[in-house]
């Protein structure tokens, strides 16, 4: 078990001799009245419930496809900037904050939040930005020129270069020198992008061009360096603050190892099985590397920690308030964005470290949980689209969810895919642990690929409730988290039911009328048969079941299929909508059954099944439906960033076709089979819908292909 409280007395007096002052006199402030939020969703949110908690009127902006969104809807005063990328805008954002006549603006995080000369335009036309000196940004925007300040300031760095040659052989002559596995990376980079790993001489080029274009989409920069890659790290950062009276504090660390495309999902706070010893050098050089570029406000000192060794580099420097900053708040029981609104009007930090650090030993843990539009079991490609169905954790004062969305609301595929945060808190890391997993098996979301249910698996995997984490968790425990799971037999009778009650409530098309539910007899209501697959690959199997409705709310089911064979006589089924209670002979299960097409989804007992209706082969042949196994559909929104192959190419299966763009992030997708390209459909740059063709293959004759394989 890894205790919360800790005897902290020697971090105290380490802390008592070197903490900042606390200065509550000789100080002038001017409280901010009035503020633009220049940016979108859940951080939007976030800033204005506090600003309007202080008394500051807010300002929101939006694009077209944001405009109704719910940062829109939130303020009276909302301005539409037009195009998707207008958050980007930084000369419009600031003519529209001094015509609202805004005297500050707070960036959020993203966007423009680490653009140093946005920064110093909002002073130059009289803005209080709500975040740090330019200058700093400036400093630690280039991951070049920080490493730099850092080794300066005696604060570790990892081995690399980071200098101005940027010729790709050049590069790999360093990369040689540092010796592989090497990371590589934009300078301006962040948030995952414009990085790869290059584990080797003879991929790195490659490794290099992608993160470089990255690089250019992401930060309109491809400016690289190469780093020592650490085997086995952990990402553990460092909350730090600063005031403009030389003030600087660490409000504890938080662990962010589990990351997949190098992007954080889980961010916990205490960092698990860490040294105290260590913790403190963590907090002292991060209050060194704040103060060696005169630092003011909320900033995040990020260190890769070797898990082999027990030693950390500092990695870079966020100057911004983080995404995972609300577990930092439930240790601390502090509001950090109250905070920036007084650091920026000219206040001094409201506490000092050696109060901050008894209240880290008092308050036990907290863990964040980002819910994202994604599919993990497809590498976790971004997904979008309408959320037909939410249902979200019961809120207390151990569970908090930060969201940008409300059920019907569209996740867009223009921005970041990050549908809330589940945030919560408990005395130790195993309550907090147990809370998330509780609260996830709460959480539905139908109308998108997400990664709850991914999300349960980490809290049960026995490595991570251990701590024993590392960034590489996923891919190291990559069976154990993607291992399949069979679909018991109720779940197929619930979902039966579910759409016969919805049919038998006037709801929703009859299954009747369509062709997936086939009446059978005479009696309209007397029996139904639903056919499922339990997914849509070329290992679908097929699952029926047949209904008989003996009296009002009572059935009997019957389930064939996929190795089952199940009989339930005398079932009773009340049905609840979207809900249904079903008392089989051995047990009560209560399912929540939403149907979206011919897409089935079922949540019951903290668990989500996802199913489709088996469409009749004689309804296809009826509307003139064709295989389209020859092609190679876009799986999201996207734009196509560049074919990888050539019409009359000979491919290989998982030979990489098409890299495509979907929520700032890259996406190569792979030939699923071998064979010979016979039209890549789009070029480099076109805009593709979900579904869209991009690749198609040429036709083999199945006998041909017979004596081929033989």
């Amino acid at each position: 078990m890894i205790p919360a409280s800790r005897s902290r007395a020697f971090a105290r007096a380490i802390l008592s001799s070197h903490g900042s002052r606390h200065l509550s006199s000789s100080t002038s402030s001017t409280p901010i009245t009035s503020v633009l939020i220049a940016n979108r969703g859940e951080i939007a949110l976030r800033v204005g419930r506090t600003a309007s908690e202080l008394g500051v009127r807010c300002t929101t902006i939006y694009t077209d496809p944001d405009a109704h969104s719910q940062h829109a809807l939130s303020s009276p005063f909302a301005v539409n900037l037009g195009a998707a990328n207008a958050y980007l805008d930084g000369e419009r954002i600031i003519s529209v904050a001094k015509e609202q006549g805004c005297e500050a603006l707070h960036p959020g995080y993203g966007f423009l939040s680490e653009n140093s000369a946005f920064a110093k335009r909002c002073v130059e036309e009289g803005l209080v930005f709500i975040g740090p000196p330019w200058k700093a940004i400036e400093a630690m925007g280039n991951k070049s020129r920080s490493k730099d300040i850092m080794t300066k300031a005696g604060v570790p760095c990892i081995p690399g270069y980071h200098g101005t040659n940027q010729e790709p052989e050049y590069l790999l002559e360093e990369a040689r020198k540092i010796g592989f596995p090497v990371m590589v990376k934009a300078v301006k980079g962040g948030g995952g992008k414009g990085m790869r790993i290059a584990f080797n001489e003879q991929e790195f080029l490659d490794k290099l061009e992608s993160a470089k274009s990255e690089g250019r989409n992401s930060f309109g920069d491809d400016v690289m360096l190469v780093e020592k890659y650490i085997g086995t790290p952990r990402h553990i950062e460092v909350q730090i603050f600063a005031d403009k009276y030389g003030n600087a504090v660490a409000l504890g660390e938080r662990d962010c190892s589990l990351q997949r495309r190098h992007q954080k999902i889980l961010e916990e706070a205490p960092a698990p099985n860490l040294a105290e010893s260590i913790r403190q050098d963590l907090w002292e050089k991060a209050r060194a590397a704040a103060l060696a570029v005169g630092y003011e406000g909320a900033g995040t000192v990020e260190f890769i920690f070797d898990n082999d060794t027990n030693e950390f580099f500092f990695m870079e420097m966020n100057t911004r308030l983080q995404v995972e900053h609300p577990v930092t708040e439930a240790i601390t029981g502090e509001d950090l964005v109250s905070w920036q609104f007084k650091v920026a009007a000219g206040e001094p930090l409201p506490l000092d470290q050696e109060t901050i650090a008894q209240r880290i030993s008092e308050r036990g843990w907290a863990i964040e949980a980002r819910i994202y539009a994604e599919n993990p079991s497809q590498n976790f490609m971004p997904d979008s689209g309408k959320l037909i169905h939410l249902r979200t954790p019961q809120i207390s004062q151990s569970v908090r969810i930060d969201a940008g969305f409300i059920e019907g609301d569209t996740v867009s595929s223009n921005y970041d895919g990050m549908i809330a945060k589940l945030i919560v808190s408990g005395p130790t890391r195993e309550v907090a642990l147990g809370k998330l997993h509780a609260a996830l098996q709460d959480y539905e979301v139908v109308g998108l690929s997400t990664n709850i249910e991914f999300l349960k698996k980490i809290c049960k995997s026995p490595a991570f409730i251990r701590g024993e984490v590392e960034t590489g968790y996923i891919q190291k425990y990559n069976d154990e988290l993607f291992a399949p799971e069979s679909v018991e037999p109720e779940t197929f009778a619930q979902a039966a039911l579910g759409l016969l009650a919805k049919e038998l409530s006037g709801s929703g098309v009859p299954a009747s009328q369509g062709p997936h539910g086939q009446s059978i007899g005479f009696a309209p209501s007397s029996q139904r048969q639903f056919t499922f697959l339990t997914s849509t690959g070329s290992d679908a199997e097929l699952v029926q079941v047949s209904i008989n409705q003996s009296g009002r709310n009572l059935f009997d089911v019957v389930v064939n299929g996929q190795g089952l064979d199940m009989t339930y006589t005398n079932v009773i089924c009340e049905p609840l909508a979207p809900s249904i209670s079903t008392f089989f002979p051995h047990t009560r299960i209560e399912s929540t059954v939403i149907a979206d097409g011919d897409k089935i989804t079922l949540f019951q007992r903290g668990k989500q099944t996802r199913l489709t209706l088996a469409t009749p082969s004689w309804y296809e042949k009826a509307l003139g439906l064709k295989d389209v196994a020859n092609s190679i559909l876009a799986p999201m929104p996207c734009k196509v960033l560049r074919n990888e192959v050539k019409e009359g190419d000979t491919v290989e299966k998982d030979q990489a076709l098409v890299v495509i763009e979907s929520m700032k992030m890259e996406t190569v997708i792979r030939s699923p089979q071998k064979g010979v390209i016979a039209k890549l459909v789009h070029k480099e740059g076109d805009i593709c819908k979900a579904g869209t063709v991009l690749v198609l293959f040429e036709e083999v004759d199945e006998a041909v292909a017979s004596v081929a394989a033989n």
